[in-house]
């Protein structure tokens, strides 16, 4: 079934090619060796949920798959070192990068000042618009009738805030966002919040009677997260997400959304 959500405006709220020279950081690598250990190591090693579509989440060959998966193979490429793709549950994936666990997390994390006081983000790859799904039919309108209900959220995600902010009258979290429409739509929960691309897609990928409704709450920015000290590496990823996204490469692998080739 064709999905009922022009191409023109997924690709609108991708808005991937937003991203503007003075968002490029700095000059100066350090003195730290980061970007030369990940050259000697031969790999870059990258975080992800697998419970995000269509940026991050298990096909039906149980491999990871998406947005955030092509463009960490093309980070990787250009860094001419092999990718190593690492799922890990969202609610812990900080504190995994803190420990070493991985080099970087590149799994559609939105800036926040907090998480920013933890880690060091690169310049954004894409924007993402944050809102309220329902299931269609509901009498709920928008942000303004959230008051009081149940809303359903990923655990560890800003849509947690989100929800809170608007009143809730109790906020059930979920492992992933996928898991958390399904609960909408089975009625577990009166709305959720999340992206609404991730929306729209589980809506024609799973057969979901859901929808987003009112304005979007609020556009984040979605960067590369990287452990605070690793500047060179940060800087040098910055340098490649810019080049993709003046070459067309991101707009290119954006577009494979709107043509659902992410199954």
């Amino acid at each position: 079934m064709r999905s009922q959500f022009p191409p023109d405006r997924v690709i609108f709220f991708l808005l991937v090619l937003l991203l503007s020279p003075a968002l490029l950081l700095g000059c100066s690598q350090g003195h730290d060796n980061s970007l030369a250990r990940i050259r000697d190591a031969g790999s870059l090693k990258l975080a992800m949920s697998c419970g995000y579509p269509p940026f991050s989440f298990c096909n039906n060959d149980r491999q990871v798959a998406g947005f955030d998966v092509d463009v960490s193979r093309e980070v990787a490429k250009r860094l001419g070192v092999q990718p190593k793709l690492i799922v890990t549950g969202w609610s812990g994936i900080i504190e995994g990068l803190k420990s070493g666990s991985y080099d970087a997390i590149l799994g559609s994390m939105s800036v926040t000042e907090e998480r920013a006081a933890a880690v060091d983000f690169s310049i954004p790859y894409y924007y993402s618009r944050c809102s309220v799904i329902v299931k269609k039919g509901s009498p709920l309108k928008g942000p303004n009738d959230l008051a009081g209900k149940t809303i359903g959220v990923a655990q560890g995600t800003t849509f947690e805030n989100d929800a809170r902010a608007l009143g809730a009258g109790k906020v059930h979290t979920y492992e992933d966002d996928e898991q958390a429409l399904i609960a909408l739509q089975k009625g577990a929960v009166d709305a959720a919040i999340t992206d609404e691309i991730v929306c729209i897609y589980l809506a024609r990928a799973k057969g979901l009677s859901i929808e987003p409704v009112g304005e979007p709450l609020h556009t984040e920015k979605i960067a590369v997260a990287f452990r605070k000290g690793d500047e060179s590496l940060r800087l040098q990823v910055d340098k490649i997400l810019k080049a993709m996204q003046d070459d067309g490469t991101l707009r290119l692998l954006s577009e494979k959304i709107t043509k659902s080739e992410y199954k």
